[in-house]
């Protein structure tokens, strides 16, 4: 099974993430970007934002993600999976960056993931008071430092798009105490 966990920066998915991986050593836990020896690589190039082209960066993302799935996801395909982000995040991104399509983002993303959506997502949901909050206490990477609006019309963007997608999910409310998250996010998985 492939999990999705998504939602913008310090909305608590990593942290999640850590939990469900201390009382489940066997899951498989990956991330994207930086996943693979490459998408280290793409990762240090995509956080310093050094990138004109938007869609220069969205095409950096998708071979991330075509490696990421080739070297992870298809070798792990028949154990339980769980990735920080993918293509969730990669279709909220560029929408918010503009001037690209839904479907044809969809369609590249299916092409970088040879057909295999998640079978499951876990959308991180946050707010404003709390994303002021967090990120006041972190360096911030060159993504996160276009603002937090930009980071709110991200989550937007993916919200719709999980549900216009029909994929199952749970939306999460970030702003919960982790305790409370983590029993959601373990009924959910039926863990």
């Amino acid at each position: 099974m492939y999990i999705l966990f998504e939602g913008i920066d310090t909305c608590g998915k990593s942290t999640q993430m850590e939990l469900v991986a201390q009382k489940y050593p066997e899951i498989i836990i990956t991330h994207e970007p930086g996943g693979t020896p490459f998408g280290k690589q793409a990762r240090e190039i995509l956080l310093t934002n050094a990138l004109a082209s938007k869609r220069a960066e969205l095409l950096l993302f998708l071979a991330d993600r075509a490696e990421h799935y080739q070297e992870i996801l298809l070798p792990h395909k028949d154990d339980f999976v769980i990735s920080d982000r993918g293509f969730l995040s990669g279709l909220g991104y560029a929408l918010a960056n503009g001037d690209f399509d839904f479907d044809e983002l969809v369609h590249l993303n299916r092409f970088a993931l040879e057909g295999h959506f998640p079978d499951k997502i876990i959308l991180f949901l946050t707010d404003m008071p709390t994303l002021t909050h967090r990120t006041s206490q972190k360096n911030l990477d060159g993504i996160e430092r276009r603002g937090l609006e930009y980071l709110l019309e991200v989550q937007e963007h993916m919200k719709h798009s999980v549900l216009k997608l029909g994929i199952p999910h749970l939306f999460v409310d970030a702003t919960d105490e982790i305790h409370n998250i983590h029993d959601m996010i373990l009924e959910y998985l039926k863990l």
